[in-house]
């Protein structure tokens, strides 16, 4: 197999870790729920090592990039849906320029191959 596909395997990995740490940050109430608190804490580190195998084959900066853009995605996506938050066109717009900065790294970098 690919290495370079395992390496987004990895990386797909962490950022589910992540995303559930980070919904898990919520429900911690500022660290006074021990198993929410817990959970995430263990969801960070997994989150963490996943993203370590992800850079055996794919540069830190281009990982960080997919790690960090997926992730606020995702997260922003879990406070409207799960929380009932709401993100003005401000907030928006910058997650739509972070998505595009994605974008560009996967399809004209050629910093990784794809």
């Amino acid at each position: 197999m690919n290495p370079v596909f395992i390496g987004y395997g990895f990386l797909m990995l962490a950022i589910i870790c992540e995303i559930m740490a980070t919904t898990l940050l919520v429900k911690s109430e500022q660290f006074t729920r021990l198993l929410p608190t817990l959970l995430m804490a263990v969801l960070y580190i997994v989150s963490f090592y996943f993203l370590s195998q992800t850079l055996k084959t794919i540069p830190l900066g281009i990982a960080y990039a997919i790690w960090g853009g997926i992730g606020i995605v995702l997260t922003a996506i879990i406070g409207i849906v799960v929380f009932k938050q709401t993100i003005d066109a401000g907030a928006v717009a910058g997650i739509t320029l972070i998505v595009s900065g994605v974008i560009v790294i996967n399809i004209f970098s050629q910093t990784v191959a794809h």
